[in-house]
């Protein structure tokens, strides 16, 4: 089984970098932006420079633009390319734990902590020994009316395992600002699964690769790339379970207002958004700009 490691930097390796270069068992793509220095080496990984990466698709690099993690989705490709069976999305900043990536659930018929709801979305953070916090693009009209009672033990088939992360999790800027958490969540909990569409992010999870057909980092979206991209993989009936932290977030520094401003299409949108997906996948167009709705077409060419 071929398995592929992606993720985007602008900065000389990192911790997070350096370990994830060094696991033998996977092989890690790093794509690099027009900040990366130009001696940016690893050790058993392939970087991918700006002019690599135009060279690989000209159209797409133009269509996605610079600067921003949505160059991810050219690793993405790369690793599809490569023939990986299962590729691992993660954030430069995300220091893996030990055993990292052994505790792989892909592909696998996996026991879960089931939850069922009448909303029409599931927020897992709520689920986990922090039910004060919950995950960026989680639609913020519904947080008053979470309720984690309907609980079971179920099978799910996985197509997706979206781990979690210590120290600095993955919520909004709103939720961070009142909060600013430290977190250590209690590994017992999971593996959590729901019966509605549930955010996850693209910093510590794993993709099997007929996933990758249906999962793109959306640009001109701000920080709902990941997340509606999220919520698009599940309407099209790829199935994601929630795991146990494997990462400690070193968390880069943010802004948290301009995060806010980056993050007020979701807060607008996102309830209206996983309700049309549920009935029409596509639906998703109508929320996107013409550039991205360019640069999504461009990407999905590889799999026709």
């Amino acid at each position: 089984m071929k398995q592929v490691i992606v993720t985007t930097t602008i900065n000389p390796p990192t911790e997070a970098i350096e370990k994830f270069d060094a696991m033998l068992d996977w092989h890690l793509i790093v794509i690099g932006d027009l900040k990366t220095p130009e001696d940016y080496k690893l050790k058993r990984g392939t970087y991918y420079a700006p002019q690599e990466q135009e060279k690989f698709d000209k159209d797409l690099s133009d269509a996605i633009g610079w600067n921003c993690i949505q160059r991810r989705n050219i690793g993405l490709l790369l690793a599809y390319e490569m023939g990986a069976d299962i590729v691992a999305t993660v954030d430069d900043d995300n220091v893996p734990l030990d055993g990292w990536g052994e505790n792989l659930l892909v592909g696998k018929d996996v026991q879960v902590n089931f939850y069922e709801t009448d909303l029409p979305a599931f927020d897992p953070i709520g689920a986990t020994n922090y039910s004060a916090l919950w995950h960026r693009g989680y639609p913020l009209q519904l947080l008053a009316k979470r309720n984690y009672t309907r609980k079971s033990t179920r099978t799910i088939h996985v197509d997706i395992q979206a781990d979690f992360w210590n120290g600095d999790p993955d919520i909004d800027a709103i939720c961070r600002m009142e909060h600013a958490p430290e977190c250590c969540f209690d590994p017992s909990l999971f593996p959590i699964a729901s019966n509605k569409l549930a955010p996850f992010d693209s910093q510590n999870t794993f993709l099997k690769r007929s996933v990758l057909k249906d999962y793109f980092l959306t640009p001109f979206i701000g920080r709902m790339d990941d997340i509606w991209a999220s919520y698009y993989a599940q309407a099209k009936n790829h199935k994601v379970i929630f795991a146990k932290a494997s990462v400690y977030q070193n968390r880069n520094v943010h802004d948290l207002v301009k995060d806010m401003r980056n993050e007020y299409l979701g807060y607008e949108k996102n309830l209206q958004l996983v309700s049309d997906l549920v009935t029409e996948p596509e639906s998703l167009k109508s929320y996107l700009p013409e550039q991205a709705n360019r640069a999504w077409e461009l990407y999905r060419r590889y799999f026709k």
